[in-house]
């Protein structure tokens, strides 16, 4: 897979929430949500600040995980893996 986000943007590959909790109770996949955490794939190079013309370089990494938001972004499947790509300003925190 060669896949590079413009400007701001992360590919995100969400991570599944673990299927069984605490108290042994399974949840089947029709009550799941979306997964809100995910390890960053790739990256763009950054925006371009208007005033001054220079390139500001992301806060994220590759291989970080981050939390976003749940409506976030916008879905894809590349290689029969689904992905997300969405802005920084949308990944709420690093993990």
């Amino acid at each position: 897979m060669k896949i590079t986000p413009l400007a701001d943007r992360v590919l995100v590959k969400p991570v599944d929430p673990k299927e069984v909790k605490k108290s042994g109770i399974i949840i089947p996949d029709t009550a799941k949500e979306k997964p809100q955490e995910g390890e960053v794939v790739a990256i763009g190079k950054g925006r371009i600040n208007e005033q001054t013309g220079q390139r500001v370089p992301l806060e994220v990494k590759k291989g970080s995980r981050v939390l976003y938001g749940k409506y976030s972004g916008t879905e894809i499947t590349l290689d029969d893996i689904e992905y997300l790509i969405l802005r920084e300003s949308d990944i709420l925190a690093i993990v």
